[in-house]
């Protein structure tokens, strides 16, 4: 599997940057800070008045006999982000994520974006089974939860199609980003000098961006890793990064708006059922992280990856088909 390079990785090998791999995770780092500054401006300044304003009716803080902490400046911002006029901006101001993403590719690394998966061939068809497989991943481990006795499932009895359509939009947007953050970027830039050492750090750096949302734990952590993983599996296998653009997006819709369930720990919002938690029990329900922190989320996400491995297998390896 090292000595195997998917096209976009070779096409990936033309690049006209270094191919020291340090100097390239500096790259990515630091583009990183960059899209965190720029996806941070808009909703900074939407929940600033908000945090201010509640700072001010405190008596202990206009008082001055209590100090506003990092933590407790962190703890009431995550307040506000959880309403839909600023979540869904923020869900938007991620096409940062894209944008700055396709700036590396083409005007630092100097390639073509057809390396990182970015194909017009079969756009529409990979992005439509993409969705397809999202929604059956999400789904698969919801009702694997409610069948376990885990959680319960209910119809939510006002339901508000229009806040819905906007997360729609939005989860678009961020499924995207971060599939060309991670997927699009990172992978095929390391993916040039080898492909194990492309999926297992992108997948890695995947799970820790997430780290610091509410509600972490070592299996939510693990999860988000296997999330990385097989979304890197299947743009190797399909050589496209549409269908996993696709698949991040419907997972975080379905998770969030359709089942009523936290998405990465980022708190409930408008949904169209609604998944409550029975069991006491994290490691089956995923506690306040949401879904994504359960054991049901691991058996999935394990059993799509092998597939998808074996997949791979056996389209490259079994036939000795060079690709």
């Amino acid at each position: 599997m090292q000595k195997f390079k998917p096209k976009m990785f070779r096409e990936a090998s033309d690049s006209y940057v270094s191919h020291s791999i340090p100097l390239k995770i500096i790259i990515f780092v630091s583009a990183l800070a960059v899209i965190f500054i720029l996806e941070s401006i808009i909703p900074s300044i939407l929940t600033t008045p908000k945090i201010l304003k509640e700072i001010a009716s405190d008596p202990l803080y206009s008082s001055g006999k209590k100090t506003l902490t990092l933590a407790e400046s962190m703890k009431i911002s995550s307040k506000y982000m959880k309403l839909p006029e600023i979540m869904i901006p923020n869900l938007l101001c991620t096409v940062f994520g894209t944008i700055v993403s396709l700036f590396c590719c083409r005007c630092i690394e100097m390639r073509p974006v057809r390396t990182m998966g970015v194909r017009k061939r079969r756009l529409i068809p990979n992005y439509l089974i993409g969705m397809g497989i999202g929604a059956i991943l999400i789904t698969s481990v919801t009702f694997l939860t409610v069948l376990s006795g885990a959680n319960s499932i209910n119809l939510c009895g006002s339901i508000n199609f229009g806040i819905i359509a906007l997360y729609l939009l939005g989860f678009f947007v961020q499924g995207m980003s971060e599939e060309f953050i991670f997927r699009g970027y990172l992978m095929s830039s390391l993916g040039s000098k080898n492909t194990v050492l492309a999926i297992a750090v992108n997948s890695a750096a995947f799970g820790i961006v997430h780290g610091l949302n509410p509600g972490i734990t070592p299996l939510a952590m693990v999860n988000l890793i296997l999330f990385g993983l097989f979304a890197s599996l299947y743009v190797i296998l399909f050589d496209d990064l549409w269908g996993a653009c696709a698949i991040h997006s419907v997972w975080n819709f379905m998770q969030g708006n359709i089942y009523g369930i936290s998405v990465s720990g980022s708190g409930k919002s408008e949904s169209v059922f609604r998944v409550n938690q029975k069991s006491y029990h994290g490691f089956l329900t995923g506690g306040s992280f949401g879904i994504e922190g359960s054991i049901f989320t691991t058996v999935v996400l394990l059993t799509a990856s092998l597939l998808v491995f074996f997949a791979i297998k056996r389209r490259y390896f079994s036939k000795n088909i060079k690709t």
